[in-house]
C-alpha cells in the first residue's frame, strides 16, 4: 500500500508541476490567463518592488536551496528517498502558485515593438525557448527529472537508479545547459516589454547565471570530476559563441546524473 500511495504521490506532484509549467508560460507571455506579469491590484512602486523581489527571492532560496546534495542527504532522514524528487517538485511548483498569485505588476512600458511582422516573430521566439525547455528535459530524462521514474522503480519494489546516462545529444552538444536557454530567450522574447516584465526578466536571468555557475556546475563537477570537466572545456554554458571542441579521451566513461539538473 504505501508503494501505490507514493507512486499515486508522485504522479500528483507531476500534475501540479505540469499545471504550474502551463501556466507561467501565460503568465509571462500575458495570454489566456486571469493574472500575469502585467496585471493584479494597482500597487505603490516602492511596495511592488518590495514584494516582487521578495517572492523572486523566495523561489531561488528555495529552488536552489533543496537541490543541494547537503540538503537532500538530511532531508531523507524526513522524507522517503523514493519521494524526495517530487516532493522538491511540488515544493518548487507551490512557491510559483504564490509568485503568481501576489506578483505586483509595474506597468510602466520599457518598449513595444509596432510591426505585426517584429511583433509575430518575437512571439514565435518565445514560443521556441519554451519549446526548447521542455525538449531539454525530455534530452535528459524527463520522468527522471521530476520524480516519475523514482516512485515507479518503488512501486516494483526496485531499488533506486542513482545514474543515467550522461546526455551529450543533441541541444547538450551546443551548450551545457540548454534547458536554462531556453528560459532566458523565453523571458527576454517579448514585444512589449513592462517594468514589472523586465524586473522579472532580470532577476531570473541573475538567479539563471549565478545558479548555473556557481551551485548546479560545481555540483556536477564534484559528482563527474574530470569528466565534467572536459565537458567544461569543450562546450560553452549558455550561449553558443564558440564550437564545441573536440573530446578529450577519459579513462572513464561520461556519465550524467538527471538529478543534479534542476
Amino acid at each position: 500500500m504505501s508503494r501505490i500511495l507514493a507512486l499515486l504521490y508522485g504522479a500528483a506532484c507531476y500534475a501540479v508541476f505540469l499545471a504550474t509549467f502551463l501556466y507561467a508560460i501565460a503568465f509571462v507571455t500575458g495570454v489566456g490567463v486571469p493574472k500575469h506579469v502585467d496585471s493584479g491590484p494597482p500597487t505603490t512602486l516602492p511596495l511592488a518592488l518590495a514584494i516582487d523581489l521578495a517572492l523572486l527571492g523566495l523561489f531561488a532560496i528555495q529552488h536552489s536551496g533543496m537541490a543541494r546534495p547537503a540538503f537532500k542527504r538530511r532531508w531523507t532522514w524526513i522524507v522517503p528517498a523514493a519521494i524526495e524528487r517530487s516532493t522538491y517538485v511540488l515544493a518548487s511548483s507551490l512557491v510559483l502558485v504564490l509568485l503568481f498569485w501576489l506578483w505586483r505588476p509595474l506597468p510602466l512600458r520599457v518598449w513595444q515593438v509596432e510591426g505585426e511582422a517584429a511583433r509575430i516573430a518575437l512571439y514565435g521566439l518565445c514560443a521556441l525557448g519554451w519549446l526548447l525547455v521542455l525538449s531539454s528535459t525530455f534530452l535528459i530524462n524527463h520522468f527522471d527529472l521530476f520524480g516519475l521514474r523514482q516512485v515507479w522503480r518503488h512501486a516494483q519494489g526496485r531499488a533506486p537508479s542513482l545514474d543515467t546516462p550522461f546526455v551529450t545529444r543533441a541541444f547538450y552538444r551546443i551548450v551545457r545547459h540548454p534547458l536554462m536557454l531556453g528560459f532566458l530567450v523565453a523571458f527576454w522574447a517579448a514585444p512589449t516589454m513592462s517594468l514589472g516584465h523586465l524586473l522579472f526578466a532580470l532577476m531570473t536571468t541573475g538567479y539563471i547565471l549565478v545558479a548555473v555557475k556557481f551551485l548546479e556546475e560545481r555540483d556536477l563537477v564534484a559528482h563527474f570530476g574530470d569528466t565534467y570537466r572536459d565537458y567544461q572545456r569543450r562546450v560553452p554554458m549558455l550561449l553558443p559563441w564558440r564550437r564545441p571542441r573536440p573530446r578529450v579521451a577519459a579513462a572513464v566513461p561520461p556519465m550524467r546524473s538527471a538529478g543534479l539538473e534542476r
